[in-house]
């Protein structure tokens, strides 16, 4: 009989349900095989764990999307840790990570701590670190890599862009409700509030824009896409209340 999961294992399942999307979560995905190596379970195993988290997932059920319909107690508790502090999580679970790799956190991320921080400073900026690693990571592969406006999949031209701000809500920093795959151009749009997207997924073009209206570069790269529907992840999709606030709070109307 198969040893139960422990919550450290579930905790490193978790991290990897974040950063594939929902359709890849099946046996014969290398980075499936990867975590199964990682913690000592099957591919099976650990892709029947992701399902389990899947069946938790609200967003999941409203399309029609369930996964599977045996999850164990130390299952949702894990779901409801991570979604009530995604923060400590993210980091743990990428700190559970290193430590199975026998390798230093600091290393698997390539972080150059400077001389002068020690002690708590220097965790702070490790842990910093690695949660925007981990935020960049979720939201780019929930995508799949692509901007949700435009399609565009070149990696090194894609922004994991915060709805909510980093620097207004704490809590959900780390949050993949919280974030969109953006080209650079528009995240830049985006943070200034010259684009968003409303509660109904569609993109939103401010008025600022009339004032270059026979720019056809405007017209390409903003215009066009007033009124249309973003691409959205198949799980953790935009949370409407963050995409309300940036509407409010953030939009040049």
């Amino acid at each position: 009989m198969a040893n139960n999961w422990t919550r450290e294992e579930l905790i490193i399942a978790f991290n990897l349900y974040c950063k594939i999307p929902f359709s890849k979560t099946v046996k014969t995905n290398p980075q499936v095989i990867a975590v199964a190596n990682l913690i000592g379970r099957t591919p099976s195993s650990v892709a029947f764990k992701l399902g389990n988290f899947g069946s938790f997932d609200p967003e999941l059920k409203k399309r029609g999307i369930v996964g599977l319909t045996n999850a164990g107690k130390l299952d949702k508790e894990i779901w409801d840790e991570f979604n009530a502090d995604w923060n400590s999580l993210a980091y743990e679970s990428e700190l559970l990570i290193s430590k199975r790799n026998n390798r230093q956190i600091e290393e698997d991320f390539q972080i150059e701590i400077p001389e002068i921080p020690i002690g708590k400073e220097k965790e702070r900026l490790v842990r910093t670190r690695v949660n925007q690693s981990f935020f960049r990571a979720s939201i780019l592969s929930l995508y799949n890599q692509k901007c949700c406006i435009t399609g565009l999949s070149i990696p090194d031209l894609l922004i994991a862009s915060h709805i909510v701000p980093w620097s207004k809500d704490e809590n959900n920093r780390l949050n993949p409700r919280n974030g969109l795959c953006l080209n650079a151009m528009h995240d830049r749009a985006f943070d200034k509030g010259f684009i968003t997207v409303t509660p109904e997924y569609k993109v939103k073009i401010s008025n600022y824009f009339a004032d270059y209206g026979n720019e056809e570069i405007v017209s390409e790269i903003f215009s066009k896409y007033d009124n249309q529907k973003i691409i959205l992840p198949d799980k953790f999709s935009p949370n409407k209340e963050f995409l309300s606030y940036h509407n409010e709070k953030i939009f040049r109307k």
